[in-house]
Parts: structure tokens; sequence; C-alpha cells
């Protein structure tokens, strides 16, 4: 609920604070002290559009505060830690309005685009009496109210779970349609592709072999000039390793064996160099006789190597990457060559998605059609006792194509209202009357209290054209409905004021030719003289005060 209400250079309002409280407050004064400046100060809290010349006169900006308790309201708290603005229970929204004509919204400090400040807004109060702030007016706010007042959550969340299975199933076969025309020719291409890359495509390791066969192919010539030379050392020159290592054997030999037999391990060490050098002589002439020049192997692998290379530049991957798009292009050729298989089982399922969003509808837009009988009869007989004798409320539950259905059904909801006998009952949003339109939406709200999560109501001008017993019923409308909201009423009827539990008075002053307003909390006693004030005037006798306590009661 609203808690606090800060205000600076509003229009005629220099400061203004005020700590609010829960259940019914009316809002008086008398014509043309601005009883209406709290509502306009908070719908600008809420999101309303700006404009710089509710700025008041020689000031640069202007600035609205307002302090909601959201300990009671979950979805509201859900919203704000979505848009990561949470903190805590409590929510501050600002407003500054500047000169210049810009405008600037904060929530819990942190700076926001309007319409975020507005969508915010719409899930803490509700102002009514002005057609723009009224989201009755809306097709989709009455059906949600109908919907609401009919219990029909589960039957409305079946519906959104079948369209939306509908929609899906719907969008895959459109898509498999559309490349049905391309099909053939894409079947074709993937064939040609595959050819080519089923010729080429090698995994790292068969490439990597390729690429040391090219080494070596490339390097021959040279391979057996190296291995020639090795042999030349090892083996074949004077004197050559193997020789020296077999001599120098024979003399370690030799003198272990007559003057220093520590030397005998020298000598083991000595024979098996000799032995591993005739292994190394005998690998390298095996190497060397494998190695022959083959210019036409070496085209061949050359060859190759660029038409991978080529391959892989087509189709922008890497070398070794060939054998996986291999395998991707097979799979789509595949889902293409079954493609009228799938079709077949996507239009079952499409057809069988849509015949179950069908039933759900048709089981919500009968239960809605009871429904809004029902609700109608409720707020006709409201309308009976708001001065509005004779008028009739209807709810039109139309049906759309089946084309035009949303996750919402297959129904336009709408709500029709006749404000006088015979009279054509006609769209809510074309009542003419700002006063018939706010008592209607009262009637409305409290036919659905306690359905949504709006915690705080505003109704600006309900009494218009009313008075009596009228005005003491729609009082206590009023007061019933702040039984479970907050409700602000700005009125000048003393019967809808004294069902108040809260009073705030608004009073204009001059001050060195300067209008300003203030709004003033009443006790009990300045309470009773406002509403005697409300009963007979500015002249306020001992029988007008009698009548205003007992109209207060204790």
């Amino acid at each position: 609920m609203l808690q606090h209400l800060q205000v600076r250079n509003l229009v005629v309002v220099e400061e203004l604070a005020l700590d609010l409280g829960d259940g019914m407050t009316a809002l008086t004064g008398e014509t043309g002290a601005g009883k209406s400046i709290l509502v306009d100060a908070l719908a600008l809290a809420l999101g309303a559009k700006a404009d710089k010349a509710l700025i008041r006169p020689g000031c640069d900006e202007a600035e609205v505060n307002a302090v909601f308790d959201l300990s009671r309201q979950p979805d509201a708290r859900a919203w704000l830690e979505e848009q990561a603005l949470a903190a805590d229970d409590d929510c501050i929204l600002r407003r500054v309005l500047s000169r210049n004509g810009r405008s600037r919204a904060f929530v819990n400090g942190r700076p926001v685009p309007q319409w975020l400040l507005r969508e915010l807004g719409e899930r803490l109060v509700e102002i009514h009496g002005q057609h723009e702030h009224q989201r009755l007016l809306r097709p989709a706010v009455q059906r949600e109210l109908l919907d609401a007042w009919a219990g029909h959550t589960a039957l409305v969340e079946e519906v959104r779970a079948r369209f939306t299975g509908w929609r899906h199933a719907d969008r895959r076969l459109e898509a498999l349609r559309q490349q049905a025309g391309e099909r053939d020719q894409r079947i074709d291409y993937l064939r040609f592709q595959l050819q080519e890359l089923e010729q080429l495509a090698a995994d790292a390791e068969q490439l990597d072999a390729l690429e040391r066969e090219q080494r070596r192919l490339a390097g021959a010539e040279e391979l057996l000039a190296a291995t020639g030379r090795l042999l030349a050392l090892l083996h074949e020159e004077e004197p050559a390793a193997q020789d020296l290592l077999g001599r120098a054997a024979l003399e370690a030999e030799r003198l272990a064996a007559e003057a220093a037999p520590e030397l005998a391990p020298a000598v083991e060490l000595l024979e098996s160099a000799r032995i591993q050098v005739e292994e190394a002589v005998a690998l390298v002439r095996e190497f060397g006789g494998g190695i022959e020049p083959d210019p036409a192997r070496l085209a061949e692998v050359d060859g190759m190597l660029g038409r991978i290379h080529d391959l892989a530049r087509k189709h922008r991957v890497e070398p070794e990457a060939l054998p996986a798009l291999l395998e991707k292009l097979r799979e789509e050729l595949e889902r293409l060559e079954n493609a009228d298989q799938e079709l077949t089982a996507l239009e079952q399922e499409a057809a069988s998605a849509e015949a179950a969003y069908l039933a759900a509808c048709a089981r919500l837009s009968e239960s809605r059609r009871q429904a809004a009988r029902a609700l109608a009869r409720r707020l006709t007989e409201s309308m009976q006792q708001l001065a509005m004798e004779g008028g009739r409320f209807e709810i039109e539950v139309a049906s759309l194509p089946r084309e035009e259905g949303t996750a919402s059904g297959l129904d336009r909801v709408g709500f029709l209202v006749a404000t006088n006998p015979g009279q054509a009952p006609a769209p809510l949003a074309r009542v003419a009357s700002g006063g018939e339109l706010s008592r209607l939406s009262l009637a409305i709200q409290v036919a659905t209290a306690g359905l949504d999560e709006v915690p705080t109501l505003v109704f600006d001008e309900v009494d218009v054209g009313i008075g009596g017993a009228v005005a003491e019923t729609v009082g206590r409308l009023l007061h019933r409905l702040g039984e479970s909201r907050q409700v602000f009423c700005v009125t000048h009827l003393a019967q809808v004021a004294a069902q108040a539990n809260h009073h705030l008075r608004v009073v204009k002053e001059r001050r060195k030719g300067t209008a300003r307003t203030r709004i003033l909390p009443l006790g009990r006693e300045e309470r009773i003289r406002e509403i005697a004030r409300m009963v007979g005037g500015s002249r306020i006798t001992r029988q007008t005060l009698a009548h205003a306590e007992e109209m207060v009661g204790s």
C-alpha cells in the first residue's frame, strides 16, 4: 500500500509530505482548492506523461516521491526482483520534472525508463475517474477481470499451454513446407558435396601421414645423400666408426689381460658400442634401401593435399574438420530424403495440437458466457443503487475466427452499459459521463474485490451528479472496498466523506500574491467541522455540527 507521499514544487504545491494509512481515505476541500492534486502527483510517480507546465511557477524542477509497503504484495516484489530493482519490503518511486522538458524516473534509487515505471505503477495503484487512467477500459483487462471473477485460472492456463504447443508445431510444419520447393535442388547439391568430401575428407591422423609422405618424397635425393654420408662415417670410410670401435675393444682387452684387469668393464662397453653401431648400420641401410625417388607419387600426394586444402577453404573450415562436415552433410541429406515422412508426421502433430487448443477454447468460452451473465446481473443490480436506475450492464463474449486465436482463447470480451432506460448498451469506453464511468468502475471493483493484486485504488469524481441516499450508498461501497484494499476518494459529498477511515482536507492559501495548496490530516473535531462545512456551506451552525457529528459517528 501507499505509505508516504512527498511532493515539491508541483503546480500550486510548494512542499507536501503525507503519511497515509490503510482503509478508506477521503480528500475534501472547497471548490478550486485543488483536491485532485494528490491524484495528479501520484499519477506522475506511477509513470504518467510529464508536462513541464506542472512545475510550480518560478521553480526549475518539480519532484514527487511515493513510498509503498510491499510486504503483502508478492507479485510486485517478484517483478522488482526480475528487474533487479528489489529492496526489502519497501519500494520508493521518484519522478523529477525539469523546466527543459526532460523527465527522470527512479525506482529504489535506480534510474529507469518511464515505460518501466508505468508498468510497475499498474501493479501498485489503479486510478479511476479519468478515461486515460482506467485499466478497466482495456479489452484485455475486461477479459482478465471476468476470468478472475469466474475462477478460470486452470482453464486459461490450459488454453495458453495448448496454444503454445499448436503454434510451435505449426511453425515447424510451415518451415518444412517452405523447404519442400528447394529440397530436390538441395539434395542434388548435397550429393555432389558429399562425393567430393568422401574422396578427400581426411582425419587429423591421415592428414599428418600424407604430409609426412610428401616431405619424404620431396626430399628423397637429399635423404639418399644423407644416408650415404652416415653409412660412410659408420662403416665404409677408412677409418670408419665401426672399425675404430673394434680396434679399441681389442686394445682394451689386451691391456685388461696383461696389466690392467680393472679395464675389463671398458672392454664390455666398447664391445657393446661396436654391436650397437653394427645395428645402426643395418637400420640406416634398410632406411636408405627404402628410399626411392618417385616423382609420380610425389605429384599425386601434392595434388591430393592441394585438393584437400582447396576443399577446406571452400567450406571455410580447417582441413582436419572436413570429416565432421562430411558427417553433418550426410545427416542433412538423410533428413531431406526422409522429409515426406517427417512432413506427414508434422501435419498430424499440428492437427492434433490445433484440435486440443480448440477443445480447450470451447470449454473456456462456455464457462466465460455463463460467468458473463452472472456478473452482468450483479453489476446491473449495483447500478440501480448508484443513480443509474433502469440502467443495464452486459458482458459480451464474442467468438473470434480460428486464425485470430491467441493464448487467451477465441473470445473477445467486452463490457457494455446502458445508463438510462431504453438505451442500447454501448462499450464502457464510450460512456460520456466521467461520473457514471467512475461509479461503474466502483461497482466493478466492489464485485471483483480481492481478485487481482492491485492494492491501492484511487477514485476521482465518483460522486458527480449524485446525492442523498445514492451518495451514502457510494460511501458504504467505498468503505467496504477499503476493508480489503487501500482506497482514496476525492469527493465533495459529506455522505461519502463521512464513511472514510481517514480524512484529508485540501486548503488553498495566498501568500504575497502566490497561491499555495496544502493537504491537512484531520482529527475527529476537525473532521466534524469539515463535514459540517460540506453539509451547510461556509456558515457552520450548531445544527450542522450536530448533524456532522451524527454522520461521523463514534
